[in-house]
């Protein structure tokens, strides 16, 4: 099922309608300010492991992210970010970057694993930015196209209903997206340190 939302002022009827699939434990197709991504409730341990296969790696395995309302939504799922990692993310947020921080420990619960980071983004697209609002907590994020690959009809939602439409419970048109994937970047190890460079600049940041 495709559903357009409007890309600067999101219908609130129809975010209220996407939060209601996904507390059912639906899985979405929803624009970022990067790619198009699966997104799916945080709360949802099935519409998880959908993600995860639709990724193609097991559950336990799968290099999951979380997409968070603002920083201070951040505590639930990080601990320990010390000042100037903070300062980084303050002045990088909301934008396409994916920080890489100490995971709480909540995060082994959501993912069923042992994995002691977490990747965190607040994107910079008013539809993302509603969903999590309205939903209330972190939505589950995985980018549709292997980021190795530049995959054409993953930057057009109708095209994306296409080919994927059957294995998501619903398509947000929310205009046509990007290829470029967000840059991402580890705050665990002390220093910075840029595992992928992507759509977000790094040099005003490090």
């Amino acid at each position: 099922m495709l559903i357009t939302i409007h890309p600067k002022d999101p219908e609130p009827r129809k975010i209220r309608m996407v939060v209601e699939r996904l507390n059912a434990g639906a899985v979405v197709v929803c624009p970022t300010d990067t790619v198009y991504a699966f997104v799916c409730s945080a709360h949802q341990p099935r519409a998880i492991e959908q993600v995860a296969r639709l990724k193609g790696v097991k559950p336990n395995k799968a290099d999951l992210s979380l997409i968070c309302r603002d920083l201070s939504q951040l505590s639930l799922y990080a601990r320990a970010i010390d000042t100037a990692s903070f300062r980084i993310m303050k002045h990088a947020l909301p934008g396409p970057y994916t920080f890489i921080v100490p995971a709480s420990t909540e995060i082994p619960k959501l993912f069923k694993n042992n994995k002691h980071t977490v990747g965190i983004r607040v994107p910079d697209n008013n539809i993302a930015l509603a969903i999590v609002q309205e939903l209330g907590h972190a939505l589950v994020v995985a980018s549709v196209h292997d980021p190795d690959k530049v995959v054409e009809y993953t930057t057009d939602p109708e095209r994306i209903d296409e080919h994927l439409g059957h294995t998501v419970d619903l398509v947000i048109d929310g205009g046509i997206g990007g290829l470029e994937g967000s840059t991402v970047i580890d705050l665990t190890q002390g220093a910075p340190v840029v595992l992928r460079e992507g759509k977000g600049p790094v040099d005003e940041l490090l």
